[in-house]
């Protein structure tokens, strides 16, 4: 059998597969809705910001109003452990406008936005083109940490979006553009964390100035709006949250001793990221922000299992870039690990975000400064056009982005 048939039979399979899943997902997320509306994360958004308008933000954290919030919109939930809004400000501040509608519509208006979040991401994001990028988008939403953030109303979309736009802006070399857009990580910190600091050890520092700026300016507007008392209250709540298990069941802290050697280890591990990113920074800011991605997951202290989304636009834009031969097989492991996660829990994603760098390690070992190794790996190759977006003509850049692809 050809290399070209083999390839077209995988492409097909992989896209069966995919449709399949993509329905079903869509079927138990339309299910899950309408047997109880409120079952969802976006329910104390939407009672998080109605609580700010009505009572000030510097209440934003007080767990009674919060239950009055949620009573007067009917929910019938009750605050607990892991039923609080505990976000930054500005996720609250972004819902306002929902607020005008009656909950069942606004959750869809909000569920269209992150729908539109996900294409934007994969468009950007996607590598190959024509059919293989379509298996993508079907493979995103079949993939169920996708659809289990889309259920829950997450901002992890919203955040892919934003870093999937920032690379894009880097291809074109508008940096300062591009790390203004990183100021979406206030609404969920710990999904892209190490993003900023990885395209400053890249030497990127236009992009990372422009993220400190705008990170730095919505986070005194949020101290502002909290006032003394709601920083407290923040606090308060922030450390309380480090307390619930469930918070760290999908970190390495459930696989080590105690809390202290967990976050020595995860900050190694930040540490290890970060020289990746260095030591690779040639091929490409894709590149540097999936490893970025990548391992800012492993060393993050608090992880559920919808922040596996940031996993599935790391694999796309590293995929994107010049890599090995196997990239194609860890991506589909990871994904096959991710997926299976209420089977076998968070242990193999780990591992596998863990073998991820242990690679990269090994590939960055054989890597040379300032040269680009071109490997063919099993999805598409454009001979006419280097793989690090670097090294393409700033014109040929805007062409490829425009199509959605970015540098092939």
């Amino acid at each position: 059998m050809g290399r070209g048939r083999r390839r077209n039979l995988l492409l097909a399979g992989g896209a069966t597969a995919a449709v399949v899943l993509a329905g079903y997902d869509l079927w138990v997320w339309l299910s899950s809705f309408l047997s109880d509306n409120f079952h969802n994360d976006f329910t104390f958004y939407f009672a998080a910001a109605r609580l700010g308008l009505d009572h000030g933000w510097a209440h934003l954290y007080d767990l009674k109003l919060q239950q009055a919030e949620l009573d007067a919109i009917h929910s019938n939930i009750t605050v607990a452990q892991l039923a609080r809004f505990v976000s930054p400000p500005p996720l609250a501040w972004i819902v306002i406008p929902f607020t005008l509608l009656p909950y069942q519509a606004a959750y869809w208006a909000w569920s269209a936005l992150l729908v539109a979040a996900m294409v934007l991401a994969w468009w950007i994001a996607a590598p190959g083109r024509d059919r293989v990028r379509l298996v993508f988008l079907a493979a995103a939403i079949g993939w169920l940490p996708v659809v289990y953030g889309l259920q829950l109303g997450q901002p992890a979309l919203l955040v892919a979006a934003g870093v999937a736009v920032s690379c894009a802006l880097l291809w074109r070399r508008q940096d300062w553009a591009a790390g203004a857009v990183l100021a979406v990580l206030v609404l969920k910190p710990q999904l892209a964390l190490l993003v900023p600091v990885a395209l400053l050890v890249a030497g990127r520092w236009r992009a990372f100035a422009a993220a400190a700026i705008a990170i730095g300016i919505v986070a005194v507007a949020s101290v502002i709006a909290l006032g003394p008392s709601g920083v407290a209250a923040y606090e308060g709540i922030l450390n309380f949250a480090t307390t619930v298990p469930q918070n760290q069941s999908q970190t390495l802290a459930a696989w080590l001793p105690s809390l202290p050697a967990a976050r020595a280890v995860q900050a190694l591990v930040a540490l290890w990221t970060l020289a990746l990113a260095y030591r690779m920074r040639d091929r490409g800011p894709q590149t540097v922000i999936a490893i970025a991605l990548a391992g800012g997951l492993a060393a993050s202290p608090y992880v559920h299992y919808d922040d596996l989304t940031m996993l599935g636009l790391a694999m796309l834009l590293f995929m994107r870039g010049p890599c090995p031969r196997g990239t194609y097989a860890c991506a589909a492991a990871l994904f096959i690990a991710a997926e299976g996660f209420p089977v076998w829990g968070a242990g193999p994603v780990l591992a596998g975000e863990l073998l991820a760098l242990v690679l990269l390690s090994v590939a960055a070992l054989e890597h040379r400064d300032g040269v680009a190794e071109h490997h063919e790996s099993e999805g598409e190759h454009d001979p006419d056009l280097e793989r690090d977006g670097d090294d393409v003509p700033a014109d040929r850049q805007g062409e490829l982005i425009d199509h959605g692809r970015g540098p092939a």
